[in-house]
């Protein structure tokens, strides 16, 4: 794939803010077409397909965040000279060809594209279609930035596929692919995973858990929580089942502090486990799957565990992953549960709702990975290059 010289890239990112700007009412006005024919059923995908002023300041500043960064591409990771004097020189290199399938965030169209494009990816968008107004406007608005400064429309494209053409385009790609990520639910990710025949990169569920320990802060408990769970139901680092340790001083007085602040104050659906629902009377947990779900909405899980090593193991057998909280002023206990709990990002007494990309000092991001593999985390501007070695050698074989 051929390299663009970095100072173009920016110059399509600087047209890309000037033109997003002066077309702002336009975005809105075809963004209002998608709320229109949506079935607010989906309280949180409704949220996540809403673009109005503030939305627009946002594209342009996370365009304007990813043009201010450094250029990932051809920086040296490391470099050395054999006895034989045969030089090594490993450096990042683009992964030519990625895909991101996504739903109802018009957002996505700018963000996964700016660091795709600076990253020098070619990329395909494959939207849902509640935001296909959207999305076809601002990929208007990149082809238009595109073409301004003498580069192909092709480097950033948008499908316009139904789910059986999808699955012919991830089966039978119409040109080599070289990573796919799908950000979304998992059936979506499922989907994706039979079909597709080059490498996927998991963007997962929240279901994200908090403990309680037994020492923890009170107050620090109850404001975590509550932000984790309220602050935006739509989001992936949303807060969904908080586990109380049942040595906490007062737990019965805290269990029904914190159940009363929820369903009261917040309006948030409480769902209880059979020692919870002995302090207080809400509904018991349906099924066991309920545990492993991921809730999107104003609805949590209180439990109680009676360990560190119960958590522990509850966490990691159910979350998606993503992010977990330990309440504690015992920073050896917190170092302990953040070495154990399998996720992308641990936390001591800070909510969950600070993993994204922004808030984590990474910029834009195209998702959140919660694979291993390549990365784990914000998936931002440098985690969108691989690498390639470089050998210089002068006539030198193997003996």
């Amino acid at each position: 794939m051929k390299l663009i010289d970095t100072k173009i890239k920016n110059d399509v990112l600087q047209s890309m803010m000037t033109i997003i700007d002066k077309r702002r009412n336009e975005i809105i006005e075809e963004n209002k077409k998608d709320l229109e024919s949506f079935n607010r059923d989906d309280q949180a995908l409704y949220d996540r397909l809403i673009v109005d002023q503030k939305k627009v300041d946002g594209m342009i500043q996370a365009i304007k965040e990813v043009k201010e960064q450094e250029d990932p591409v051809g920086n040296t990771i490391s470099e050395r000279t054999l006895d034989t004097g045969l030089k090594i020189v490993n450096k990042t290199d683009p992964f030519g060809t990625i895909m991101i399938i996504y739903e109802s965030r018009p957002d996505v169209t700018i963000e996964a594209a700016v660091l795709a494009f600076k990253a020098n990816n070619k990329i395909f968008l494959k939207g849902g279609k509640e935001a296909n107004h959207s999305n076809i406007i601002l990929e208007e608005c990149w082809h238009q930035a595109l073409e301004e400064n003498g580069l192909s429309k092709d480097w950033i494209k948008l499908l316009h596929l139904n789910r059986e053409e999808t699955r012919e385009f991830l089966s039978n790609p119409p040109e080599k692919m070289d990573l796919i990520v799908p950000r979304g639910g998992e059936k979506l990710i499922d989907f994706v995973k039979k079909t597709a025949t080059c490498a996927v990169l998991i963007s997962g569920r929240g279901n994200n858990f908090l403990y309680v320990a037994p020492d923890a802060d009170w107050d620090i408990a109850k404001k975590v929580i509550i932000n984790a769970k309220t602050d935006k139901i739509s989001g992936c680092n949303a807060l969904d089942k908080v586990l109380l340790d049942s040595n906490l001083p007062d737990f019965e007085a805290k269990v029904k502090d914190l159940a009363d602040t929820l369903d009261n104050e917040y309006n948030v659906e409480i769902l209880a486990d059979s020692k919870v629902k002995e302090v207080v009377d809400y509904p018991t947990l349906p099924t066991e799957d309920t545990w492993s779900e991921e809730f999107l909405a104003m609805k949590i899980v209180l439990s109680s565990v009676d360990s560190f090593d119960e958590a522990v193991e509850k966490i990691n057998k159910y979350s998606g992953g993503h992010s977990s909280v330990i309440i504690t002023e015992d920073n050896e206990l917190a170092l302990n549960f953040m070495q154990q709990i399998d996720c992308a990002a641990v936390y001591q007494n800070a909510s969950t709702r600070f993993t994204d990309g922004g808030q984590m000092g990474v910029g834009a991001e195209l998702a959140i990975s919660t694979d291993k593999l390549h990365h784990r985390g914000p998936l931002g501007l440098k985690q969108l290059v691989t690498n390639k070695y470089y050998v210089w050698g002068n006539g030198h074989i193997r003996e």
